[in-house]
């Protein structure tokens, strides 16, 4: 049963004016994510960054579209071609959010974008993957896996959100940190679909949740 949660935890950081960052876990069925779970034996093993709750804009490490299943690096989401299964089964989601002061949020901003005039350079750190089950922290120079790629988005700007390095973290991390508040629970497509028919319904104008 899909779930919109409005009360959590937050951060408990004052009341300066913060900013949300979205930190979503799926199942996306790729062959990535089916490897992971060999070992985590999670339901959730695909994480990404987004910076609105419709998902409009969304970041992470994993498997391109490429006829080469072993293609992967960073890449820019979209929603219908990356993170819903194909297989047609549910997308099982979870997406938090963090309040961030408006430094934080800049740094995570400037950084992303410049990963995105620069993404050749970056590739899929599939030794750090292979290493987690021995307890290995794999760090190669613009090489991340999602999980990585998403802690240490926090982490260079002072926080640590599952209290690991970030080459440790593994996506199910995300769901015990005491710095992200659950804010939606279930089927992924219930959660974009309606902001897709209300973009059909204003003739492609987009339309903020």
């Amino acid at each position: 049963m899909d779930s919109i949660i409005n009360a959590g935890k937050g951060t408990g950081q004052g009341d300066a004016k913060r900013y949300p960052i979205y930190i979503v876990l799926t199942d996306t069925g790729t062959l990535f994510s089916k490897l992971i779970r060999m070992y985590t034996k999670a339901p959730l093993n695909h994480v990404s960054v987004a910076f609105d709750p419709a998902l409009r804009e969304v970041y992470s490490f994993g498997q391109k579209p490429s006829r080469n299943p072993l293609t992967a690096g960073f890449m820019r989401e979209e929603v219908e071609r990356d993170l819903l299964r194909a297989d047609g089964k549910p997308t099982i989601c979870a997406m938090y959010r963090c309040m961030v002061n408006a430094a934080q949020y800049h740094m995570i901003r400037a950084r992303i974008i410049t990963m995105m005039f620069n993404e050749a350079k970056y590739s899929y750190n599939l030794l750090g993957v292979l290493g987690i089950p021995f307890k290995l922290q794999v760090e190669r120079e613009k090489a991340f896996f999602c999980s990585q790629f998403v802690a240490s988005l926090f982490e260079e700007c002072g926080l640590n959100v599952v209290g690991k390095p970030a080459a440790a973290v593994e996506p199910d991390d995300f769901r015990s940190s005491e710095l992200l508040e659950l804010v939606f629970k279930g089927d992924l497509r219930n959660l974009v679909q309606p902001v897709y028919q209300e973009e059909l319904e204003w003739g492609g104008m987009s339309v903020a949740l």
